[in-house]
């Protein structure tokens, strides 16, 4: 079989589709596994580090605002199909995880009547997946999305990466103890509250403004605090039991050191926090979709985590919050959840199901 996958753009589109990806050729090695992406997303670095084949399409972006890039689009989308559809002559299935490469690619397969997967990772789907799931019957999603469209997903899950899964397989029985190893690992007490704050690869300006005005709070009581400020940022000044980085590699062993998580409430960081994080205070991306005030709710609702808008959070807020939400964690479960850890299978047996489906 040759099977296509499309996601790309952010990690939020390339981490689950890879997961999926590993587990299908570890499945079926004989099988032809290929990405579509665009020449600029992350997906340039991370599919060939993962030893598979990328092609490129022409991005497509829908503005959600009356503009002369508004007018363009239809071109562009119609340009990328015609892309898409000259890579994908022959392939047998194709799974899209949304975002620009995937609403050209599922027009692609439905002219050329290849079976397709729509995963949808966020709890309200983008235009790409919203289109996909009119155009086939197999639609997945991480949860129950705010669509309509969706209404009939199967409810997966969301592909852990594979540290994330393997740490909170190595958790074992006693969370206690991987907590205080994953703290030392760090170079951190374990017998202090650490603080975890970070804002996706890029960080954001206005969030870390914050941070560093709080740092006096963060810091106060012998509290510890590790910082990823992002990759565009520069690096705040080294104190004692603050710890600041452009961007943090080991994130599994980070989420598990931490005590609370001030972060983005990403699909992909939702589900990394739910699996390995103790308590978390989301605050939510205020442009795009608004998916981002949605996908916290699971995690919510194990009393793993609180929500608060961006324009609520800042230094005074924190000083007088900081002990509440400590206390808090202090409360919250000591284990992580395991309710993603089957999503990768879940996700190959549904692809394998709509491939089936099309033989018989």
């Amino acid at each position: 079989m040759r099977v296509i996958f499309a996601g790309g753009g952010t990690a939020g589109h390339v981490e689950p589709a890879l997961a999926v990806a590993r587990l299908w050729r570890e499945k079926h090695p004989e099988d032809l596994i290929e990405f579509i992406g665009t020449a600029k997303g992350l997906e340039n670095q991370l599919v060939p580090a993962a030893r598979f084949k990328l092609h490129h399409i022409p991005k497509v972006i829908l503005p959600r605002k009356i503009s002369v890039a508004l007018f363009i689009a239809p071109f562009t989308l119609f340009k990328s199909f015609a892309s898409a559809r000259q890579i994908m002559k022959g392939a047998d299935l194709l799974i899209g995880f949304g975002g620009y490469v995937s609403a050209p690619a599922y027009l692609a397969a439905k002219s050329l009547q290849i079976p397709f997967v729509v995963h949808e990772a966020n709890a309200k789907a983008g235009f790409a997946n919203r289109l996909g799931a009119r155009l086939t019957p197999f639609v997945a999603a991480a949860q129950a999305t705010q669509n309509r469209s969706m209404a009939k997903a199967l409810i997966t899950g969301i592909p852990l990466r594979p540290d994330v899964a393997t740490a909170f397989n190595n958790c074992g029985s006693d969370w206690s103890v991987a907590r205080a190893k994953a703290k030392s690992a760090l170079g951190f007490s374990a017998n202090a509250p650490l603080i975890l704050a970070f804002f996706g690869s890029q960080g954001s300006v206005a969030l870390n403004k914050v941070i560093a005005q709080s740092l006096p709070t963060l810091l106060s009581q012998g509290n510890q605090l590790m910082h990823a400020v992002g990759k565009l940022n520069p690096l705040p000044a080294a104190q004692e039991r603050y710890k600041s980085v452009a961007y943090i590699e080991d994130m599994a062993t980070a989420y598990l050191a931490a005590d609370l998580i001030i972060s983005r409430s990403g699909a992909i960081s939702c589900s990394e926090i739910s699996a390995l994080g103790r308590y978390a205070l989301f605050i939510p991306l205020p442009i795009g979709n608004g998916e981002q005030r949605f996908n916290a709710s699971h995690v919510i609702a194990q009393g793993r985590g609180e929500l608060i808008d961006q324009n609520l959070f800042s230094a005074p807020w924190l000083a007088s919050n900081l002990n509440r939400l400590l206390s808090q964690a202090d409360g919250s479960p000591i284990a992580g959840s395991g309710s993603d850890l089957q999503a990768t299978a879940k996700i190959v047996n549904f692809m394998e199901h709509a491939h089936k489906a099309r033989v018989s």
